[in-house]
């Protein structure tokens, strides 16, 4: 629905529940960041110093940008109604940039300072993928069914988003319960909370006092968050380019995890990007994965190394009837929490579970309008994408710590949830040219998923000619399958078209 407008506002009440929602989904990932890399035995100075700093300003530039692409937007079409696309670093993509960039490096360099150059380097090569994979984002856009890619969208907005949230949520009952049924009431269901406050704020400030009330949160956190609190100047860094003779050098091998990832992180924000079309806000798809490269780029030139990408939390955003505000004033509040050492602060005084039902509501608007958004009979195609990422979720969250206890349970989990985002949009792709009966097109999504197979993007540990063999022919046989279908088709046409002139004769 379009609604016309002389005037497209900076910001509104319904910002602030978005607001809360992003910003805690960033300060999450940053907490994440900081914690592992402390723990990896980084030194404080390089992790507040320097990592924190360059990612915040990827973080900033690219909320900037989404606001004055909104604000294009709305006056392109006339609408006050338009909301601005939410942005951060890509979780998925951030613990492979620790655990599968950084701690080799490290490793392999017993120098923290060197393995922080050269994942500064690979970020900025994955970011400069993802631009130039821009240029293809449009055919993607048009040639892969709206099902497929929202289905996959759906599986870890209910997995890794709804899913992990609600647990996080009950490891406070009291708290995460009364915080859930604030946030449905408000946003859900749309009732006026006491002094009309929104209802984010609301469930963050009430959550936070019955956490520390009940004895929940523990106080002597807050001494050791407020330690971080300083000066921390935001500098650009040439650290980048000193970790490029290092990346074509000994750590080559990093490409191999690099490459898979980024095409990764580039679907993922067409995803999102096509989530919100279905919304109502029609987003260009390069534009969009070409800021995400150039923000991940920047962000490493001033020392972050995680790429970015376009959120999941978009559609909630937009459910929240959110503008562009939310997205500048997350902008301004990282460029002062990454200045001044306030996300150490912020992340020991408010507990996760206090935050986490508001990504619940995310999460299930997320699943909720893959259903919405497709016509009825692509229900299946919906569901079949979903699945993937149910495997990765276990492969994630188990299989190192309780491989026996994965294996057991099916040998088909690990190779299902390797390369899931792939692997969905296949699988949902072929339902949907099924149910079309288009059997050609459903072939050639079965033979490309032969391709990604013997090449190890997807059902393999890693990118290697040959990767998975098995998976390769069983896709490979799909094809043909199908195609044999196609061919009948053909001859029944044509048949039919020579009866036709028969008759007519």
């Amino acid at each position: 629905m379009r609604e016309n407008t002389a005037r497209y506002p900076w910001f509104k009440k319904e910002d602030i529940d978005a607001f809360f929602a992003l910003f805690q989904n960033n300060l999450a990932n940053f907490v994440i960041i900081a914690v592992t890399m402390l723990g990896l035995g980084f030194p404080a100075d390089l992790v507040f110093g320097k990592v924190i700093p360059g990612a915040a300003v990827a973080v900033i530039f690219g909320n900037v940008y989404y606001a004055y692409m909104a604000n294009r937007l709305a006056k392109k079409e006339k609408r006050n109604n338009v909301t601005a696309l939410s942005y951060g670093i890509s979780t998925p993509v951030m613990f492979i940039f620790l655990f599968g960039v950084l701690v080799p490096a490290n490793t392999l360099t017993g120098d923290p300072e060197l393995a922080w150059k050269i994942a500064l380097a690979a970020a900025f090569i994955s970011g400069l993928i993802e631009f130039l994979a821009s240029f293809t984002g449009k055919w993607f856009q048009k040639n892969i069914p709206r099902a497929a890619m929202l289905g996959a969208l759906a599986g870890v907005a209910l997995t890794f988003i709804a899913g992990e949230m609600l647990f996080t949520s009950f490891e406070m009952p009291v708290v995460g319960l009364f915080v859930l049924a604030v946030i449905l009431l408000g946003i859900v269901g749309r009732v006026t909370l006491p002094f009309r406050i929104p209802a984010s704020l609301f469930a963050m400030i009430i959550g936070t006092g019955l956490a520390f009330g009940l004895g929940y949160a523990d106080t002597a956190g807050i001494q050791e968050g407020l330690s971080h609190l300083g000066i921390y100047p935001i500098l650009p860094s040439l650290a980048v380019f000193d970790g490029f003779q290092y990346l074509f050098g000994a750590m080559i091998a990093l490409l191999a995890v690099i490459l898979p990832i980024t095409i990764y992180n580039a679907v993922e924000t067409m995803n999102n990007v096509e989530a919100m079309k279905a919304e109502g806000d029609d987003y260009d798809v390069r534009e969009c994965q070409a800021v995400d490269g150039a923000g991940t780029m920047l962000g490493a030139v001033f020392g972050g190394l995680f790429p970015t990408t376009v959120y999941i939390a978009t559609v909630g955003a937009k459910k929240m009837e959110a503008g562009r505000g939310y997205s500048l004033l997350n902008a301004g509040v990282f460029a002062l929490a990454a200045t001044f050492g306030i996300i150490a602060a912020l992340s020991a005084i408010i507990p996760v579970a206090v935050v986490a039902p508001i990504l619940v509501f995310v999460g299930i608007s997320m699943v909720s309008s893959a259903f919405s958004s497709n016509s009825q009979k692509y229900y299946p195609a919906v569901a079949i994408a979903m699945l993937p990422y149910f495997a990765n979720y276990l492969m994630t969250r188990f299989d190192n710590a309780a491989p026996d206890a994965v294996a057991d349970l099916s040998a088909g989990i690990v190779p299902l949830g390797q390369g899931a985002m792939f692997t969905a949009i296949i699988l949902g792709s072929v339902t949907v040219f099924i149910i079309d009966q288009q059997f050609h097109k459903a072939a050639t999504f079965a033979f490309i998923g032969a391709l990604l197979s013997w090449v190890g993007l997807m059902h393999a540990p890693g990118m290697a000619f040959g990767a998975s063999v098995d998976f390769a022919v069983g896709y490979l046989l799909v094809g043909i399958f199908l195609g044999t279908y196609y061919l009948k088709d053909i001859k029944l046409k044509q048949k039919q078209k020579q009866e036709k002139s028969a008759e007519a004769a």
